[in-house]
Formats: C-alpha cells, structure tokens, sequence
C-alpha cells in the first residue's frame, strides 16, 4: 500500500521511498541475500525505505541548519565525477537541461549532498570496526544464508505518469516511446537515463547494480530475467510509470565459500553497526519533529 509521508509539513516524493528500496535491495544481495530472503522480508524492506526517506529528509534538513562546511573544491571534485559518469560535459549540461535545472542550482545541490555525508560521518565516527572473529561467527552463524542466486545487473529508465488522467499516462508513453527510439538508434542508454529518468538512478545512468529474482516488481522482474544480456527491453509498465530496461549481465547461482563472501561480511557487519548508531542518532531528529503518514 502506498503512503503519503510529511516531514515538518513537506511531502517525501515516492521516488524518494524508491530510491532508497532499491539500495536496500541492492545492499542485501549483493551482502548473500537469496530471493526467497528479500521476497520474504518485502514488507519489512518497504517500511526500512519509508523510514530511510524520511531520515533523509531530517538528516539533509540538519546538516543545513548546522551549516556544515563544504568547500568549492569538494564541490568541484562531485561535478566531476558525475560529468565522467554521464559521458562528458556537453552529456552533463544536456542533462541539466533536461531536468529543468541550473548548473548553479545542482552545485548547491551536490553541497547539501556533502554535507548529509559529513553529518553521517560525525555521527558515526565511534562505530567499532569488525574484527576476524566477528566475520567467522556471523558466517558460522548464517552460512546458510549465503547461498546465492541469480542475479542480473542492469540499468532502466522510469517516466512517471503526471497524475491518473489517460492523458498524463499518454504523454509519459510518448516521453518513453522517444526514448526507446533513441536508444535503438544508437543513443547513449546512460546519458537518456541521466537526462530523462524519474527515478533516482537517472544520476547514475540508470543503473540498479546487482539484484536477484523477486526483487523488483514483478512486471519489470519478469522481463528483465527473460532478457538476454545486452538486450534493451521493450517498454514495461509497472506501478510506478513505465521503463525500459538494459541488461548488462547475469549471473548463475550457487554455494559460496567463507573466502568468497568475508569482505560482504564485514561490510554487512559494519554496515549494521553504523546503521544502529544512525538509527539513533535520527531517533532523535525524529522526536523533535512533525511526522505524518498516511494511506493514499
């Protein structure tokens, strides 16, 4: 069921909650998640984005208040590696423009960005860090877990309808259907999604990283596991708009070794513990502010 979340009397965007579904997913089969573990825990992953989104939202709202230093050289460095991700200056400035934005504002931007990265890692800065023993016990304790399936890695791009009418669904199947054509026409897939998916991903050229079966939904689930690598999609229409899809690999499953997964381990572990302390320190930021959700 999807939810309308305020925060201090500001909408979280859907995509948001998104976004952050789609790392969790990432996160956990790339870490020895098998599909029968994210399908089983898919309502538990849905309310973790929810509560992500909104630690987000308080996280980037503190970071200004506090004014966190970030310099124009940081800022630079940032831009940079996002003109490199997206193929290049003039790719970067087409995709300001197609976004509707300013290079100004999108430097201020990737500013708040820094700054969330350097409040998170004040409020982080005492986590312990694995030891070998704790990698060994978590493994004996949950090598069972570890057992992997298949997964592909791909990228899409997300048009979103602008509302329930047949003609914001017609005009987003248009944007979708220009798109598709481009890229069939030899047009850089990253460089359409940087410049013209809704979701999140755009800013990496569209890109999911790895995931296995059931953790999508299941339209683009289906299709992107019938594809072949290499293969663009046809357009797919899920609940939250329409996507084309690029699969750039796949891969068969099976057992894994201690050796194979010690440095998913320790990432898991750290990855728990430095959660936790952000748990708590957002817990509180939550308590001084005006939350709501509600079913929509």
């Amino acid at each position: 069921m999807k939810k309308k979340i305020r925060v201090n009397g500001q909408i979280i965007p859907e995509e948001a909650v998104q976004f952050e579904f789609e790392r969790l997913v990432r996160f956990y089969t790339e870490h020895g998640w098998s599909q029968e573990q994210i399908k089983g825990n898919l309502p538990e992953l849905v309310e973790q984005a929810q509560q992500q989104a909104v630690g987000a939202k308080l996280l980037l709202d503190e970071a200004a208040r506090l004014d966190i230093p970030v310099s124009e050289a940081e800022v630079d460095k940032q831009i940079e590696g996002v003109v490199e991700q997206v193929g290049g200056h003039d790719a970067f400035v087409r995709a300001l423009e197609a976004q509707q934005t300013s290079e100004t504002r999108f430097r201020e931007q990737m500013r708040q960005g820094k700054r969330v990265d350097k409040l998170v890692a004040q409020a982080t800065a005492g986590v312990d860090e694995p030891t070998e023993n704790d990698i060994e016990n978590y493994f004996a304790e949950h090598q069972a877990e570890f057992t992997k399936g298949d997964r592909v890695l791909a990228q899409h791009i997300l048009i979103t309808p602008d509302g329930d009418s047949d003609h914001a669904r017609q005009e987003a199947r248009g944007k979708i259907n220009a798109i598709l054509e481009r890229v069939r026409g030899g047009a850089s897939f990253g460089d359409e999604a940087a410049a013209h998916s809704m979701c999140p991903s755009g800013q990496e050229g569209g890109s999911l990283g790895w995931f296995g079966r059931g953790m999508m939904v299941p339209e683009f689930d289906k299709a992107v596991f019938t594809m072949n690598v290499g293969d663009v999609s046809d357009v797919i229409e899920t609940p939250f708009g329409y996507h084309i899809i690029l699969k750039t690999d796949h891969e068969t499953g099976g057992d894994v070794s201690f050796d194979d997964v010690r440095e998913q381990i320790r990432d898991l572990i750290r990855h728990a513990r430095r959660g936790a302390a952000m748990t708590s320190y957002v817990e509180e930021l939550k308590a001084k502010a005006q939350i709501e959700i509600e079913a929509c």
